[in-house]
């Protein structure tokens, strides 16, 4: 949906350029976050993000790895959290490419995310590395519909 890997390089199509947009635009909407690693794959996305406590002290700093989401907006979010982030960056990633392709209320995103607190710099390297290197591994990636067994 967002694009093709040949060569072990993700190429953005339209779709993927939207999310792209949004991504970027988190963090110019929202100062308490700070965006770190990302890497929008065919289907799904991954992008590491550090979610400040109200103040630009470094100890408050907490990284979180969301992928493949999309927080329903029946759940009351509170400002300022991951769900509410995730939620302010899919809708309009949502919107835009429906109205695109023609296919109003239609889903883009699964109907949750996975996230994990990232407790260390070592934690946060390996996992850098991991989506940074997503596109290199699409061929035997779980989440590529024509993967191949390694």
């Amino acid at each position: 949906m967002f694009g093709d890997i040949s060569n072990g390089e993700m190429h953005l199509n339209e779709y993927g350029k939207i999310v792209q947009t949004e991504w970027l635009k988190s963090s110019e909407i929202r100062n308490e976050i700070e965006l770190d690693a990302y890497q929008i794959m065919p289907n799904h996305f991954h992008g590491i993000v550090i979610i400040r406590n109200g103040t630009m002290d470094r100890r408050d700093e907490r990284p979180f790895v969301p992928t493949r989401s999309f927080v329903p907006t029946m759940f009351k979010m509170r400002p300022k959290s991951l769900s509410s982030l995730m939620a302010g960056f899919q809708s309009p990633v949502t919107s835009k490419i429906n109205q695109l392709r023609g296919t109003p209320k239609q889903d883009v995103w699964q109907s949750n995310y996975f996230d994990r607190i990232i407790r260390n710099d070592n934690e946060l390297n390996r996992i850098r590395k991991y989506i940074i290197e997503n596109p290199m591994k699409w061929n035997s990636d779980n989440e590529n519909p024509n993967s191949s067994p390694t």
